[in-house]
């Protein structure tokens, strides 16, 4: 998963028109580190259908607040610039939860890319 470090890198990703889902991390985050040892295996699963990218909150700045983060781990579907979907609670997320939620972002994504 590409790391994003600054707002510059943050807008390039998000431009893209492909779906392209932030995850919102950081390295003092106990349920993020939860999350990291199958999170490469989800990379490949959606590899051909969708990007990941890891962007840690406290690198980016801003960020965080203007996309309205207030929680982490966060998942947010982008493509051409807007937001999509996002997956945003408070509670521990599963392999299972985050997989369904790649899938409806995939959803929302072919819904207006038909």
């Amino acid at each position: 998963m590409d790391k994003i470090s600054s707002p510059a890198q943050f807008q390039v990703a998000i431009q893209s028109p492909r779906l392209t889902v932030a995850v919102f991390k950081a390295e003092w985050c106990v349920d993020c580190k939860f999350i990291d040892p199958f999170m490469p295996d989800v990379e490949q699963k959606y590899a051909e259908r969708l990007t990941l990218v890891e962007v840690d909150v406290d690198a980016v700045g801003d960020v965080s607040q203007e996309q309205n983060i207030l929680g982490i781990p966060s998942f947010v579907a982008y493509t051409d610039g807007r937001e999509l979907v996002r997956f945003v609670n408070k509670l521990r997320k599963s392999r299972e939860e985050i997989e369904k939620f790649l899938d409806t972002a995939l959803d929302v994504y072919l819904s207006i890319h038909k």
